[in-house]
């Protein structure tokens, strides 16, 4: 690559960064991020053992049903890990729920806002 490709290749990437949706992108992935892992150990850590408490297991991820006994070491069981594909399902609806009630949120805040411009617009097209 020459010295003014890269030139050029930097300077189109800076600009590329510097937009303000690939900024505000990049701060989403990392708050989510952060968010999962908070998530999962609110499922792990507070609901899932509360829910084993319900079905009489200690640890809801060791909630299985043995299709299958292992044979010897070579050839485990085969089991439907109940316990794990619930907690899943419960870290993906609070992950959704807590998506759905910011949207809710921002849309609310987006109409009341665009009311707003569209009220004073009509205000200053009534002044004119």
């Amino acid at each position: 690559m020459s010295k003014k490709n890269k030139s050029t290749f930097f300077k189109d990437f800076k600009a590329f960064i510097a937009k303000g949706n690939v900024l505000d992108m990049a701060v989403g992935v990392v708050v989510g991020g952060a968010f999962g892992k908070i998530t999962t150990s609110l499922v792990n850590d507070i609901i899932n053992p509360l829910i084993g408490l319900l079905v009489g297991k200690e640890d809801l991820s060791a909630w299985v049903i043995t299709l299958k006994e292992a044979v010897d070491e070579t050839t485990p069981a085969v089991t439907l890990n109940i316990g794990s594909f619930i907690s899943t399902i419960l870290d993906f609806l609070i992950i959704s729920l807590s998506i759905f009630c910011v949207l809710r949120v921002l849309m609310k805040a987006k109409a009341a806002a665009d009311k707003l411009t569209k009220k004073e617009a009509e205000e200053e097209e009534k002044s004119e």
